[in-house]
């Protein structure tokens, strides 16, 4: 078995699904099981509706349903199938309805309204699947076996669910139905509606592939899998052959926008792996994701930066040659419930980099009383992904290019995992740093 994901992109219209159905053609011969998003934009159109229910007092899914008729008639299909979404699409005008009237918009519905998405992509996608003679059928995911906890918008699957899972997909594909099941959403114990939160669509796929010991698991986005850079600064940024579990979750959090580090855990707790490929360009090699790599490389696999964060320098002579500096620092961190992304200490000093999300206030009065605080905004974090054994020639290599740039380095830090070295410039200069490393490390090819 493979499990197959295609994002909202991939699936955003009648002539993407059918796009779709030409890849999962090319793989029936593994036993597929497929994991799909909502169509397009139609998470933020759900919200969007409901922002509208609760400010105006109206209530229409046009927008919504108005997308997927179109791509019933797109796909031509049998208009039959219609009758099959419009059940889903009454429910969600009733559910709208009732949020008019509350006024309000709790975690609980929320979970509720963003799950249609999904609900209905499925449907028009098995629909057209079976219309080409690809045997499918529709599946929530509560019953391809996801059964959650309670805690709405972050959900966490049941030990159950592991058993349940295989039990019920692989008597299926045995069988050469294909099963088209709803990323992003489970069921609790009481049958209320959940979602998965971080990792998303993603993490369903992960979930299923691991608890059903697949051969792999394919996320079909619309990049040409994880790059040497964000094409977005660095135009001809390189598709990576292969990287580690660890080096993808390090990639993810320091602003590559692949995939999810919660995403990946399934895989990481099986072994399997995981292949991004893009859904636009699927002759495109992709990137795998594995347990390990082997092979030759240059020093550094990708560079990366994730903007708008804050630095705060913490420095208290008056606890020189005193033990608890640290200790006393991060309770006030912990106090507030703030997470520290990137730190670096010394035995009076400490300074960590934090989302701009924070109000910090009531953190700096408090840690007023043991340090002087200096709280900069306007940050960027830019992350080095690369060979532990040659982290001297990174550093070196790297500050030459800041040199030659003329950007003094804010902060420096290696990470526990030791596959990442981040340093911190201004927000403006993250974009020159990101360029004069790509070129370093991967345009004037040195080894």
């Amino acid at each position: 078995m493979i499990v197959m994901k295609f994002g909202g992109s991939s699936v955003a219209d009648g002539e993407r699904i059918r796009h779709v159905a030409e890849i999962v053609k090319q793989e029936l011969k593994r036993k597929p099981v497929l994991v799909l998003s909502a169509m397009g934009d139609t998470t933020d159109h759900l919200l969007e509706a409901a922002d509208r229910a609760i400010q105006t007092g109206v209530v229409s899914a046009d927008r919504i349903a108005g997308l997927h008729i179109k791509a019933i008639q797109e796909l031509g299909l049998n208009p039959a199938v219609r009758g099959d979404i419009e059940p889903l699409l009454e429910e969600l005008r009733n559910l709208l309805l009732g949020i008019s009237m509350i006024k309000e918009l709790t975690g609980k519905t929320k979970d509720y309204l963003v799950s249609f998405g999904e609900r209905l992509s499925v449907r028009i996608a098995a629909a057209y699947f079976n219309a080409v003679s690809i045997p499918a059928r529709a599946m929530d995911a509560w019953d391809a076996g996801f059964i959650s906890d309670s805690n709405f918008s972050s959900a966490e699957l049941l030990k159950e669910s592991w058993d349940r899972i295989p039990r019920l997909l692989i008597p299926l594909t045995d069988q050469g139905i294909l099963p088209v099941i709803t990323g992003f959403i489970a069921k609790d114990g009481n049958g209320t509606i959940t979602t998965l939160g971080r990792g998303g669509s993603d993490r369903s796929a992960t979930i299923i592939a691991s608890a059903c010991k697949a051969e792999e698991v394919q996320v079909w986005k619309d990049v040409d899998g994880i790059l040497t850079a964000d094409p977005r600064i660095v135009p001809n940024a390189q598709p990576v052959e292969a990287v580690t579990y660890e080096e993808a979750a390090e990639l993810a959090y320091f602003g590559a926008q692949v995939l999810h580090p919660w995403a990946m855990r399934p895989c990481m707790k099986s072994g399997t792996p995981v292949l991004v490929k893009n859904s636009y360009n699927p002759k495109a090699l992709g990137t795998r994701i594995l347990p390990s790599r082997e092979g030759k490389t240059g020093p550094v696999l990708a560079v990366t930066s994730r903007q708008h964060v804050t630095l705060v320098d913490i420095v208290s002579t008056r606890m020189l040659g005193q033990y608890g500096f640290l200790q006393a620092v991060f309770s006030d961190f912990a106090k507030y419930g703030i997470s520290v992304d990137m730190l670096a200490t010394s035995e009076v000093s400490v300074s960590v980099t934090l989302d701009s999300i924070y109000d910090l206030e009531p953190l700096a009065a408090d840690l007023a009383r043991i340090a002087s605080v200096e709280i900069k905004t306007g940050r960027a974090i830019v992350t080095i992904i690369g060979d532990v054994r040659r982290s001297s020639e990174i550093l070196r290599r790297s500050f030459e290019v800041c040199v030659k740039l003329d950007i003094p380095v804010q902060m420096v830090s290696q990470g526990a995992s030791k596959v990442n070295i981040s340093f911190i410039v201004n927000d403006t200069q993250a974009a020159e740093v990101v360029k004069g490393l790509h070129r370093e490390f991967f345009e004037n090819r040195k080894k």
